[in-house]
């Protein structure tokens, strides 16, 4: 037996008792495990709100043990805080030394490209109809927990049209958590019932504003049945959050009080925020957010954070808490329906495919190598991307790697973009760069 197992008893025999009592005593058992000098501080910080019973972090914390059912509160606990983190992340790092690769904290795959809406502006709109076997996904999963990496997400395509197979993968595979990005249309009382009795599975709903905003990209009708799934799920307790895509034309409403609040009350745990990005259906340049707009998304997500009681994340302005780029295997990659082993889930290229070779083999393809080497693409972490923020990394990347496109048209090819993307690119960077240079300011009077 091992350090972490009597610890990971303590912590489920607290949560048992009385959870919000011993909310100090499980963040010293953590502790006590945690390897890497970042944790134990990161661990200090959270103690330290804690403390502050005003603090919207705190309420945040208090609501959850309350609220989220126990079985899914103790198994994801230990899957993501000890699995997926204080455990996993040394262990990627030392496969990283050994393969002289990027090792990821999370793989996300798509179970299916099948869909049951036809929103406008799906980033995976323009791949061609594919499935990922079972057995395939259950390896894919196996060869992650030999690498230390315990959080899965699951897109699409609608993934739950697989949820079948995707309850078989939770059981199967029950030190992992399964992460989906779902429209929610198809969530019912049955999937509810299930996603509690293995209690390692959390949705991220997808939402684009208020009914008439929402019902305009996603379709009519689809709000009213996704504000029926979050209903279910606070009920029964299933931690779940929302994800949303914030556009030219919507991003004001998303990021209101109005609507945040509204997916508070639903019971909403966490957002997932991202930006427009013009690849798959009908990419559009013109539907990609201003720069003084990206400005008002980085304004917001960091005044929600400090007030909200909600763990709020933008994909492309929180760059400057991952050290740039999260993509290429250095936090995540993206392995799509068909097989094919990609950066990104918004970077469509790839050299192999995963029924083919194992996981270590794909991290060790060579855009994986591209990419590597070129990290961080920007030392203003504001400026992270190479599709949207630096283009001319991206072209290279794709040129050096002889990576094939792996959509089934060429609209969205970097080649055809460039040109647009380096606008786009330039106009940000002048507003980025000004932000970087007065955090650097401030931080050096300080």
């Amino acid at each position: 037996m091992n350090i972490i197992d009597p610890v990971v008893g303590a912590i489920i025999n607290y949560i048992d008792k009385d959870p919000e009592k011993n909310l100090q005593a499980m963040a010293n058992l953590m502790s006590k495990i945690a390897v890497l000098p970042n944790h134990r501080q990161q661990i200090e910080s959270v103690k330290s709100f804690l403390d502050d019973k005003d603090s919207n972090w705190y309420k945040f914390t208090v609501k959850g043990i309350k609220n989220i059912d126990k079985n899914i509160l103790k198994t994801l606990m230990i899957n993501f805080l000890v699995n997926a983190s204080l455990k996993g992340i040394p262990k990627q790092q030392e496969w990283e030394q050994k393969l002289d690769a990027n090792v990821p904290w999370a793989i996300l795959m798509d179970p299916t490209e099948a869909c049951n809406l036809n929103c406008v502006g799906c980033w995976a709109g323009k791949y061609n109809p594919h499935n990922l076997s079972f057995e395939t996904m259950d390896r894919v999963c196996k060869e992650a927990e030999e690498l230390g990496v315990y959080f899965i997400v699951l897109s699409g395509g609608e993934p739950t049209v697989r949820m079948k197979d995707i309850i078989k993968l939770a059981e199967n595979h029950r030190n992992q958590v399964f992460h989906l990005f779902t429209n929610g249309t198809l969530i019912d009382e049955e999937m509810i019932k299930e996603v509690k009795r293995v209690g390692n599975i959390t949705f991220a709903v997808s939402i684009n504003g208020l009914k008439d905003k929402n019902d305009e990209i996603r379709g009519k009708g689809t709000f009213d049945k996704v504000m029926k799934a979050m209903d279910l799920m606070r009920e029964n307790g299933v931690l779940f959050g929302y994800s949303a895509t914030y556009t030219r034309t919507n991003i004001e409403e998303i990021f209101s009080d109005e609507f945040v609040d509204t997916m508070i009350d639903k019971g909403a745990y966490f957002a997932w925020y991202f930006t427009y990005i013009p690849v798959g259906k009908d990419p559009d340049v013109k539907f990609m957010v201003s720069s003084e707009q990206r400005k008002y998304a980085y304004e917001r997500i960091n005044y929600i954070r400090a007030t909200k009681e909600l763990f709020a994340i933008d994909f492309w302005n929180d760059g400057e808490f991952s050290g740039g780029c999260i993509a290429g295997g250095k936090r995540y990659l993206h392995i799509n329906a068909a097989g094919d082993v990609e950066p990104c889930a918004f970077i469509h290229y790839a050299n192999v495919n995963i029924n083919d070779v194992s996981l270590k083999e794909a991290l060790m393809s060579p855009i994986m190598k591209a990419y590597r080497k070129r990290m961080p693409f920007n030392q203003n972490h504001l400026r992270p991307c190479p599709l949207i923020d630096n283009p001319e990394e991206l072209l290279n990347i794709v040129r050096e790697s002889k990576a094939k496109h792996t959509e089934n048209s060429d609209a969205s090819h970097i080649e055809n973009l460039y040109s647009d993307l380096e606008k786009v690119a330039e106009r940000w960077g002048e507003v980025a760069d000004d932000i970087w240079n007065s955090k650097a300011s401030v931080k050096k009077e300080a």
